[in-house]
């Protein structure tokens, strides 16, 4: 068999390989795509399991690897980096580090979840969506400028038709009438590419049981239930609502000693769209929840709204999370009283 510790770079990576059989080691550097797809096929025909860190930019090799039949195992960087003996750092010695590790046996207590071909191009769907609707909120708020400096004041009803016309009647200066014609137009064309993406969210959406209990839940739609089970992957990863909201970055950082409790901001792990979309909900939750409402208003006094936001978002992933793993609609969950749709 061969083991091959992969550092991998967004240009080319280093690799360290070992035959067990034979005993050979052997260190190469292959340059990307070319090179590396060539060695790979050519090391396809035998057993070969290659270890690497979790990485960006690396999807067209996962799927070489899959393709190929060769066995991938994705680790976690700081677990791997916290178990490099020495300080120097270079490609060769992490190369080396990481088939140490595989040799070992260590290797396997630092893997990480890693989702399926589809779970990924379907997250890319959800992303694309959200980064046009970000297009479309930053074109919105230049209208609004425009308007709100020429002293009409309709905020949300200048998207309604009546208040479109009445903008665009309105005689400008030239460069002004400019701005305001081509973000119409910017507006228009962002909303003829969101409107096929909703649809297509909405029909992932529907064909997955567990997204569709999920949107039972005041606040909860489409995007943030298919973003939250996408990102999660298997509810069964985790053992509590805490692992959750440390996954998702829904708890302070902390730095405590001596009996004395330090705790500091977010600590923002994992992906910050699922974290957004989650506080999107819980502002809708509270509106529509009398109880969380309450809760969320007490703590907005005392503390902050933003703060209040964030610990509403927390509560609803850990309520989400129990939701999927039990196979709980949001009226199941009520009745049956369990302490994660409660409100202290």
């Amino acid at each position: 068999m061969l083991i091959i510790g992969c550092d991998y770079h967004p240009r080319f990576q280093q690799i360290a390989m070992m035959d067990t059989d034979g005993g050979d080691y052997t260190q190469l550097r292959l340059e990307h795509i070319k090179e590396a797809e060539e060695f790979y096929r050519s090391v396809a025909c035998r057993p070969v399991r290659v270890g690497m860190e979790a990485s960006g930019h690396a999807r067209w090799f996962q799927r070489l690897l899959a393709g190929l039949g060769i066995e991938l195992w994705i680790g976690d960087p700081s677990a791997i980096r916290a178990a490099a003996p020495r300080q120097q750092k270079t490609d060769k010695r992490d190369a080396e580090h990481l088939l140490q590790l595989l040799c070992d046996g260590r290797f396997e207590q630092m893997r990480v979840w890693v989702p399926t071909v589809e779970g990924r191009d379907v997250r890319q769907l959800v992303l694309h969506r959200h980064r046009l609707v970000q297009m479309r909120t930053r074109v919105q708020n230049q209208l609004q400028a425009v308007a709100l400096n020429e002293g009409v004041g309709r905020k949300p009803g200048l998207w309604s038709r009546r208040g479109r016309e009445q903008f665009e009647q309105l005689p400008l200066p030239a460069w002004t009438a400019r701005r305001r014609q081509e973000n119409w137009e910017l507006l228009d064309e962002l909303e003829r590419r969101i409107e096929p993406l909703d649809q297509a969210v909405a029909q992932e959406a529907q064909r997955r049981p567990e997204v569709v209990r999920l949107m039972t839940h005041p606040g909860v739609g489409p995007v943030t239930g298919l973003a939250f089970t996408l990102t999660l992957g298997d509810p069964r990863r985790f053992a509590s609502g805490k692992q959750v909201a440390s996954y998702l970055g829904l708890i302070p950082a902390e730095n405590s000693s001596g009996g004395r409790q330090r705790l500091g901001h977010l600590t923002k792990q994992g992906t910050a769209l699922v974290r957004w979309l989650l506080v999107e909900a819980a502002h809708r939750a509270v509106q529509r929840e009398p109880e969380l409402g309450r809760w969320y208003r007490r703590l907005a006094m005392k503390k902050h709204r933003s703060i209040a936001a964030v610990a509403v978002a927390r509560k609803l992933a850990v309520r989400l999370w129990w939701m999927w793993s039990r196979g709980l609609s949001y009226e199941q969950l009520r009745e049956s009283g369990s302490h994660a749709g409660a409100t202290r």
